[in-house]
């Protein structure tokens, strides 16, 4: 991790109300739209749905009317604040969102779909494969990752990819550690060379 998690969260908290405004790209909107479509054609309406990375809510508000039950967790508070706020302002009260990080999510409660969109790239390749061992963990049978993530090679000069505050993977980095986490790959969208979204279910 190029900064450290309360470096992260205060950058995030600093323009958590102007968040969504910013993330209008087609690039961003399709990533989200697939992260969601992936989400929503495994999830079961008595499931629970996990969000890490959670920010301002976007993916996992979209899943609540499709889900039993939706955790969103993140290091913002700002972001969260803005989460809560849209929550209410639906009318959900199948929604929770609390402080929690990709390797210490602060969540052993059920979690049958996890999913995560813009926020994994944070991470250093080694930090990403100790996260991807935590959601593991928590026994979900389908992960759902929407980032940056490099399919070709990286270039700074590229949308997604700021070089001093993110440290994306490749997709083959990604896929080794889904696989090796017990996870098989079941579907690769490339939404653009630097943004991808990475399906993962459990092999039983």
């Amino acid at each position: 991790m190029k900064r450290t998690v309360e470096e992260h969260a205060a950058r995030f908290d600093e323009y958590a109300s102007e968040y969504d405004d910013g993330q209008n790209s087609p690039e961003y909107e399709a990533c989200a739209s697939l992260v969601i479509e992936h989400a929503r054609d495994a999830l079961g309406a008595e499931e629970t749905v996990l969000d890490l990375g959670c920010g301002t809510g976007a993916i996992g508000l979209s899943l609540a009317e499709d889900a039993a039950r939706v955790v969103g967790r993140d290091i913002s508070t700002g972001m969260m604040n803005q989460a809560r706020a849209k929550a209410e302002e639906a009318g959900f009260s199948n929604v929770e969102f609390d402080y929690g990080e990709f390797r210490e999510p602060n969540y052993d409660g059920p979690a049958d779909v996890v999913v995560s969109n813009f926020a994994m790239h944070h991470l250093s390749d080694e930090e990403k494969r100790e996260a991807i061992d935590v959601v593991a963990g928590l026994g979900p049978h389908t992960f759902v990752l929407g980032d940056v993530m490099f399919f070709g090679e990286a270039d700074p000069s590229e949308p997604f990819y700021s070089p001093d505050v993110d440290d994306p993977a490749t997709v083959g980095v990604l896929a080794d550690a889904l696989t090796d986490a017990g996870f098989a790959l079941t579907a690769v969208e490339l939404v653009h060379e630097q943004v991808g979204v990475l399906v993962a279910e459990r092999v039983a």
